[in-house]
Order: C-alpha cells, then structure tokens, then sequence
C-alpha cells in the first residue's frame, strides 16, 4: 500500500461536513464521505472491458481509500458510470478543447477516465494512455475552456492537495490545482474552475 493512503484517511476524517458550506462547492452531494472501496477484481473487470489499466496511484486510492464520494465539486463518481473520453483534435493553436466519448476499442488516440462530478459539461478526467498517463485534467465537453494539466504527480497528490485546500477553507474555485504553465487557455482562467 502507497505510504500516502493513511495519512489521506486521517485528513478526510478531519474535515466535517457543515451544510452549504460556501467554500466546498457541491459538498451536500458527497457529505465528506467515501463509497464502499473497490476490489482488485472489480477493478480488473473493469480494466478488460474497456481494455486499459487504470494508474497505480488511482487505483491505491480505489482499493484502499474509497470508490465514490468525497472529492472536490459533486464528488467521484462510481466505476460503474465512469466511461472513457478522447481528447477533441487540435483547432486553432491556443484554443480550449473539449472531450467527447470514445468509441468502444479505441486505441489511436489517448484515453481519459471521467473521475469527478463537476456539473454541466465541465470535466475532471485522469489520463490513463498517453504522455499524461496518471495525470489528473479539467476542462470544459463542449470545448469552452481548458483543458488544463494539474501539476500533481498523480492522483494521490491531486487529491491531497484538494483535501489541504479544504481545510485551510479555500474555494473549491480558486483551488488553483492546475499548474499555471499547462492552461490551455490562460485569459479565461478566472472564468473556469481550477482543480
């Protein structure tokens, strides 16, 4: 198990839950609290179906922390409705792009994993093939804004910091969880959500 696991548990646990608490946008959703935590061979089903293996950080939170809830915006969402998304191809250099499903067996272009709930078409993803493997991502579907690279090492790291963001009681929205140098769109910053 990562030497990280427990000390994440032990932060969570510190955090209460307090009703439209202004600084945890979508809190009511998860209450600080996780979903049952997933099995190895939950997670390989998984993996075979969609023909990928989830990041090892990703998966140590999954086995050993928790498969849904507590997270930033409306929380993670179960395996079970996570699906797989492509990255849209290049428009204009320095334009946002958007996300849209993959398609069954896709292999030619680099695979995301849809980890949180942010509400409209907003997206938190993790890479799971390609350069950014591991790396958490958020964005906009439609392509409005981002998308942008969170500085985190991986997952674990993400979700610390967020989990530090918390109890210092900063906003969701000005987590600044991305890394200033991997904006997509650096002049509508202020505009998107950063996690």
């Amino acid at each position: 198990m990562d030497p990280r696991v427990p000390r994440l548990r032990r932060k969570l646990a510190a955090i209460p839950f307090q009703p439209l608490r202004s600084h945890s946008f979508g809190e009511e959703e998860h209450k600080f609290r996780l979903g049952p935590k997933l099995t190895e061979a939950r997670i390989a089903a998984f993996e075979d179906e969609h023909g990928v293996c989830l990041p090892d950080a990703y998966r140590q939170f999954l086995t050993h922390i928790g498969g849904s809830g507590a997270a930033p915006f409306y929380g993670l969402v179960p395996l079970r409705q996570r699906g797989l998304l492509v990255m849209d191809p290049r428009g204009e250099p320095g334009t946002p792009r958007g996300f849209t499903a993959a398609d069954p067996g896709e292999r030619e272009r680099d695979l995301f994993l849809r980890i949180i709930e942010m509400g409209c078409t907003d997206v938190c993803v993790i890479a799971v093939t390609g350069p950014l493997t591991g790396r958490v991502l958020i964005g906009n579907s439609d392509g409005f804004w981002g998308p942008n690279v969170s500085s985190a090492a991986d997952f674990l790291d993400w979700y610390e910091r967020w989990l530090d963001h918390m109890s210092a009681g900063r906003d969701n929205r000005s987590l600044e969880l991305t890394s200033p140098q991997l904006r997509a769109h650096p002049n509508r910053h202020r505009l998107a959500p950063k996690i």
